[in-house]
């Protein structure tokens, strides 16, 4: 069942033939795919596939820049165009969204696909690249990944080499193993027996702003009987994996205040008050030594019992092997296991600044500190009170808070200040694993595997799915297709070759899957 299999390449053409000539003996319209199709299929793709995804990944579409997602717009419009499907931009007074529509005479249901266009942002000196945009093929030797030439493609391929660019995995990957998958069935002559619209994200990594408003708007066009999500990794052990929920997310920034301007250390140090110090305070008071939030109510609401902790214990965490990998002797405790802790909510400091280190450092009292702080959300715990509580703990030592600079007024008046502002980008959604996609997916994994995928409760990422849940009221599943070492986020982001490949196989097998 593992994703990390041999090469196929001994043999391919004649297994191809034969998987074709049994497809036109017996009438595929009438019947599953079997594994042995689905496999051949996969292969014929593989070189046009590698060769779209070379040309999608130049396109830069960090969502900071419209007039690039403008570009990757008209190409990914032009790829469905070309594959069928009718397409339209849904507007949201930001960068459009773009939608996708493909029917199939009889069919019984439709499908919601979501994608994602945009990537975070390159920092260039950062990658072991030229150009993060552009495509490198590499080979590891020896602990280090060196580039080797994209024409060895054309050739033995090793399903250990890997792709590097950004949104090579998240998600331009996805995005190009569907697309593939769709010219496998169109070869095949293989109708899905469901019709499919897709949804295209263009601002996921700004938090997806205008989506919710989007999806109230455009709600009857984007009617389904259900969403599938094509995100994110699998389970840790690269094996396959459906996930059924995933954490929202809410963020807020809190900032101290002490002298108006940096001042002398030497001068004014044991006087004016050091807002680098009152904030690490602020932050140490809301978690104990064993990272649980201290803030009264913050859990309330999540309880695991019994089935539920069977449930998550299926899923095969090697823990011992996950604290080698992150470098870490020890884990907080919030629930027993991993699995366990992704279903409480989550504070994490996720950037601190004030003054300046390093070669910069200067013997300084700070005018201010700042903390970005993310809090991942579950479905039992209502965010705006969540944000309340935490803004109320900040209150009960002693700071007046307020949501924006201080005035002259109120420094004289108040001897703690806190500037905190919040945002809740989107909620959490779950699907119950006997839910219709639920057991629609696993047979397309039963049918590709012959056994069961992994079944992740709840991923500890967050997606912007919940609007499409509670306004078109549909169940969510999300379907990974990306090795889980990818580097998303970071620099040298890449995909394994042996996943982008399995990938196209895995997006084949739910659309040729029946309901």
């Amino acid at each position: 069942m593992s994703w990390r299999t041999p090469n196929r390449r001994p043999a391919v053409q004649l297994i191809i033939c034969i998987a074709w000539a049994l497809a036109a003996a017996t009438g595929l319209e009438a019947q599953q795919l079997t594994r042995e199709q689905l496999e051949a299929a996969t292969e014929a793709q593989v070189l046009p596939a590698l060769e779209l995804y070379r040309d999608i990944l130049s396109l830069p579409n960090d969502a900071h820049f419209p007039e690039d997602m403008r570009r990757v717009i008209d190409r990914l419009d032009a790829a469905f165009t070309k594959r069928g499907f009718e397409t339209s931009e849904l507007e949201t007074g930001r960068i459009p969204l773009l939608l996708a529509e493909r029917s199939f005479p009889g069919a019984p249901r439709t499908v919601l696909f979501y994608l994602q266009s945009d990537g975070q942002p390159v920092s260039p000196e950062h990658w072991y690249q030229d150009d993060p945009y552009e495509a490198v093929l590499k080979e590891n030797t020896n602990g280090e990944w060196r580039e080797i030439p994209w024409e060895r493609l054309l050739r033995a391929r090793n399903s250990e080499w890997r792709i590097f660019a950004r949104s090579a995995s998240d998600s331009k990957g996805p995005i190009v193993q569907f697309l593939s998958a769709l010219d496998a069935m169109e070869r095949l002559g293989f109708p899905p027996d469901f019709n499919i619209k897709v949804i295209i994200d263009t601002e996921e990594e700004l938090g997806s702003p205008p989506l919710p408003a989007a999806v109230e708007r455009y709600s009857d066009r984007l009617a389904a009987d259900m969403l599938v999500i094509l995100d994110g990794p699998p389970h840790i052990s690269n094996q396959p994996t459906l996930k059924f929920g995933a954490r929202g997310i809410a963020t807020f920034t809190l900032t101290t205040y002490g002298p108006r301007v940096p001042i002398h250390s030497g001068h004014y140090g044991n006087y004016a008050p050091n807002p680098a110090l009152r904030l690490a305070q602020i932050l140490a008071s809301m978690k104990d030594e064993n990272g649980r939030v201290t803030i009264p109510g913050f859990y309330d609401g999540v309880k695991l019992d019994a089935e539920t902790k069977r449930i998550l214990a299926r899923v095969p965490d090697d823990e011992t092997a996950i604290r080698a990998t992150l470098g870490i002797g020890t884990v907080d405790q919030i629930g027993t296991t991993l699995q366990e802790a992704v279903q409480y909510p989550s504070l994490n400091i996720r950037g601190m600044s004030s003054g300046w280190v390093g070669e910069q450092r200067r013997t300084i009292v700070p005018a201010t500190a700042t903390a970005e702080v993310d809090v991942r959300l579950v479905m039992e715990s209502d965010p705006d009170r969540l944000l309340q509580l935490i803004r109320g703990h900040i209150e009960s030592l002693g700071y007046f808070v307020i949501e924006r600079e201080p005035t002259d007024a109120e420094r004289r008046a108040h001897p703690k200040i806190a500037s905190f502002t919040s945002e809740i980008s989107y909620l959490a959604f779950r699907t119950d694993f006997d839910s219709e996609p639920g057991r629609w997916l696993s047979s397309a994994f039963e049918n590709l595997y012959g056994e069961e995928p992994i079944k992740i409760r709840t991923s500890g990422g967050s997606i912007p799915i919940s609007p499409f849940v509670t306004t078109l009221d549909v169940p969510a599943v999300s379907v990974p297709t990306v090795n889980p070492d990818n580097n998303q986020h970071s620099p040298n982001e890449n995909i394994r070759l042996g996943n982008f490949i399995e990938g196209i196989k895995v997006c084949l097998a739910v659309l040729a899957q029946d309901f």
